[in-house]
């Protein structure tokens, strides 16, 4: 993998270039003593980010929902250009953008953008297709809606749960993880959302239940009502799962990774991924 990666950090009203292995926050930063911040994962494709406004949606989004101060969009993508200027257009890379409480009581907010190459394990998902296993995340499909101190459908610097069932599913030799609620219904994965085809649909889980909204998924079921493909929000099941066409997990960096194993059981795809891909190239 190349070592090329570029830092940016709103500063005194301007985004500034910093080197990359130098410190860009302090060990007092809330983002990273409590984890109170939110982040949004940007495709980088030939020197350019095609879907940054969706991401900065979100994010605003996310902020809102902890009460964060933000920059505004021009900010980030200020930021966002200053790491770009010299990033190759052949490298395909992914942008991260972090806002932080900084040090709190009133004082600014840290927002980062940080450029990487994408890492190579993603993209071999991305081109062979992934195992996963269904692990229950342990709140009923109804409850995060109603409270919000729970902060269901923010993308927030709080992953630690999510990076744990990705090394299980390891553990268990499997790639990804699809989680579900208490009574089995199916949620999202840890950085990604759950689609599967069947009946003719696309189908993917209701954003009530607290997963986070896919920017992705958003944009393939668009493209695909445009293309004539019906679309669905379903409070689906594992055995939905099983029993469907074909099942993918999306996200704005991996794009579109089929699951070709379901907690063990293979399982195929009937040749609907060319038709995905295509769908979210346009």
């Amino acid at each position: 993998m190349s070592e090329q990666r570029s830092v940016a950090i709103w500063r005194d009203g301007a985004a500034v270039i910093v080197p990359a292995d130098q410190p860009v926050v302090t060990a007092f930063d809330l983002g990273l003593g409590r984890g109170d911040g939110v982040f949004e994962s940007v495709a980088v494709v030939a020197g350019r980010t095609p879907h940054l406004a969706a991401h900065l949606t979100r994010l605003t989004r996310s902020a809102a929902l902890l009460g964060l101060p933000a920059p505004g969009d021009q900010a980030w993508m200020e930021m966002v250009a200053a790491v770009l200027a010299d990033w190759p257009a052949a490298l395909e890379g992914v942008c991260r953008l972090f806002l932080t409480r900084g040090l709190g009581d009133g004082t600014p907010p840290t927002a980062l953008a940080l450029l990487a190459p994408v890492p190579a394990d993603t993209l071999r998902q991305r081109a062979e297709g992934i195992s996963v296993v269904t692990l229950g995340l342990g709140v009923p499909a109804d409850f995060r809606a109603g409270a919000p101190w729970l902060l269901g459908g923010a993308k927030t610097l709080s992953y630690a749960v999510n990076m744990a069932a990705q090394r299980h599913a390891h553990d268990l030799g499997a790639d990804d993880v699809v989680f579900t609620s208490l009574e089995g219904r199916l949620l999202e994965g840890p950085t990604s959302t759950v689609v599967w085809a069947a009946g003719g649909t696309l189908h993917t889980p209701p954003v009530e239940s607290g997963i986070l909204p896919g920017t992705t998924q958003a944009r393939l079921f668009a493209q695909a009502e445009d293309d004539g493909w019906s679309t669905s929000v379903t409070p689906g099941t594992v055995g939905d799962l099983h029993a469907a066409d074909a099942v993918w997990l999306l996200s704005g960096v991996r794009g579109v990774a089929v699951v070709h194993t379901v907690d063990g059981v293979r399982r195929g795809e009937g040749g609907l991924s060319r038709r995905v891909r295509e769908l979210l190239a346009r």
